[in-house]
């Protein structure tokens, strides 16, 4: 009976903790217009599956949450419209070309760009504009 108890409780944990990385996922796209997946993607590694279906599964839970948020802004009066027609194009195209790249890169070369491309954007963001 002891190991079905542990067993409960190691579920209970694990569902507190994929609830928790859930909030924290929202908030940070809430609050930083988006990158909830720099915090899912790692996460979804941690509960076991390979970066391809990490970040496949971010993109389809970050991809609500981003329509929410952008409602949100665009009510709040915080949206360039003019600026998001003119980087749409190109946001669409490099979304299938990125979707279609997935299938054919490599799990660790993929997790390997992913954390350049974060600890790149982080450096960025502590020197300046």
């Amino acid at each position: 009976m002891d190991a079905n108890k542990a067993e409960k409780s190691t579920a209970s944990r694990l569902a507190f903790l994929k609830y928790f990385a859930a909030l924290a996922a929202g908030c940070v796209n809430g609050l930083f217009g988006g990158g909830g997946g720099m915090l899912v993607v790692p996460l979804l590694t941690s509960f076991g599956l390979t970066a391809k279906k990490a970040h496949a599964t971010a993109v389809a839970v970050i991809l609500p949450l981003c329509l929410v948020s952008a409602v949100i802004y665009i009510v709040k009066g915080c949206f360039d419209m003019q600026l998001t027609l003119a980087v749409g194009g190109g946001v669409i195209a490099g979304g299938i070309a990125g979707a279609l790249l997935l299938k054919k890169t490599d799990n660790f070369l993929l997790s390997m760009f992913f954390y350049i491309v974060m600890i790149g954007a982080g450096i960025k963001m502590a020197v300046g504009r």
